[in-house]
């Protein structure tokens, strides 16, 4: 359950009934308004009248591909937006949304940055003003930036402790090498130190524009009414010089066998990915790739978990998924295992993952594994908040409302020939990429069996190989 569906049930029952399992079948996409404003900003407006209630959220086309050097601006930058503004504290506005049972949440990732907004229909006139200003004129308060990049740095420290929790970003560095979708998100310890209140400035100041931004709006309200709303809050939002450029940010690099072995000298445990290229976000193959990886690793009945926890025990979970960006993507296959059995682990994952190509999917595996995603796919965007946030996704990705209204048509027409071709063009074979995290002096010898093997410290900083 969502935060937003936990907190209005009422809303989210209102438009399960309308879009919910009875009608998964014929799920679409509900209809929006696209706006463009002079000063570049698009406008996108979707009505839903369910019940009483807003969600509203600005989306920037930046994130930690734009961080250069500096990786973890852009993150800090979303964070640090919530500070409150040039006119109101952050404790003023903090009160303005908690005294409405109103929420504002922001923050940033690889490609975008957010703030968001949820409240009552009747509180539009008083919330959506503040919300306004900390999008266009943050406050960056000194004092509250360095307690909030401590409060980061220390998070940093602790997640090198839990490998579950980095093992992506070492993933993401593995087979981006320099190019900017290597950039962590949060960063590194001695980056985020370094990061000053001048440059979270100049970060918001080069890439928060009317015409690199959108302002979603879904919910209760009138469309001409919310249309002068929003053009009064931002219509005068003004920005210098030309707009930022999307750049290249990269492509997965897997020309050889690789290993990654990440030494923790203390652990018991070995977590580990393999995988290698995936699929953009706007990929035409994205909704069926949804459903075959649903058999090998996208619920808990699948091949992989089946395997490797139930069959085996030995892992008390496996998954695998593709993350798609807008220009790129990867394929992932992670698990973590007793580190006595580490190999034993990694030789049934990559058995398990081989019987894509070997036995191919069924038609009865295949018809269990399209019902299973036709019941996920619409509670997916039952709520303002969620669908919100997949207007915002839409605009900052690249991807045509069409990926989404022919999903039924798109699952309903996978054949396990159709299967078949998909695994051949999707799935990465040969030259896997290999991740793993554990003590590496027993992992060693096991490592080199996989691939070239470069070995990193924990402990050191950030997430790539120290030159």
């Amino acid at each position: 359950m969502t935060p937003s569906s936990m907190k209005y049930p009422l809303l989210a029952a209102a438009l399960f009934a309308a879009t919910g399992a009875s009608a998964a079948a014929a799920f679409k996409l509900p209809q929006f308004e696209t706006v463009k404003l002079p000063n570049g900003l698009t406008v996108l407006l979707m009505e839903r009248h369910e019940v009483p209630l807003v969600a509203v959220r600005a989306v920037v086309k930046a994130g930690a591909v734009d961080d250069g050097s500096r990786a973890g601006l852009a993150n800090l930058t979303g964070d640090a937006i919530l500070l409150g503004s040039e006119k109101h504290s952050k404790a003023a506005i903090d009160e303005a949304f908690d005294f409405r049972g109103a929420m504002l949440a922001g923050g940033s990732g690889t490609e975008q940055t957010t703030v968001q907004a949820n409240f009552a229909k009747a509180d539009t006139d008083t919330l959506l003003p503040l919300f306004a200003e900390i999008v266009q004129q943050p406050g960056f308060d000194a004092a509250e930036l360095d307690k909030l990049r401590t409060r980061k740095v220390s998070g940093l420290k602790q997640a090198k402790e839990s490998p579950r929790q980095v093992a992506g970003l070492y993933y993401r560095s593995m087979l981006f090498g320099d190019a900017p979708y290597a950039n962590p998100p949060v960063g590194t310890v001695g980056t985020l130190s370094a990061l000053k209140q001048a440059d979270v400035r100049e970060f918001h100041r080069t890439h928060f524009r009317p015409d690199n931004a959108a302002i979603v709006v879904v919910g209760d309200f009138d469309p001409a009414a919310m249309r002068q709303k929003i053009e009064a809050l931002f219509g005068q939002w003004r920005a210098a010089g030309a707009a930022p450029q999307r750049a290249d940010y990269g492509r997965p690099q897997a020309g050889t066998a690789r290993v990654w072995l990440v030494d923790k000298p203390d652990a018991i445990e070995t977590t580990f990915t393999i995988g290698g290229a995936g699929i953009a976000r706007n990929d035409p193959d994205y909704v069926p790739l949804q459903v075959v990886n649903t058999v090998l690793g996208g619920r808990f009945t699948s091949w992989l978990n089946d395997e490797l926890r139930v069959n085996s025990g030995l892992t008390y979970g496996a998954n695998s998924g593709f993350a798609p960006m807008a220009q790129a993507g990867t394929f992932a296959i992670s698990s973590f295992t007793a580190l006595p059995k580490t190999e034993a682990a990694l030789d049934l994952a990559l058995k398990t993952y081989d019987r894509l190509w070997s036995r191919g999917i069924d038609q009865a595996t295949l018809d269990s594994a399209k019902a299973y995603v036709k019941g996920q796919f619409p509670p997916r965007f039952e709520t303002g908040e969620q669908l919100a946030s997949l207007l915002g996704d839409m605009f900052a990705l690249g991807v045509g409302r069409d990926q989404i209204d022919n999903f039924t048509r798109d699952v309903d027409g996978l054949t396990p020939a159709k299967a078949k071709q998909l695994v051949d063009r999707h799935f990465p074979r040969k030259n896997l990429q290999m991740l793993l995290i554990g003590k590496a002096s027993d992992i060693k010898p096991i490592a080199a069996k996989y691939g070239e093997v470069t070995e990193l410290e924990i402990a050191a900083d950030g997430f790539r190989p120290v030159k």
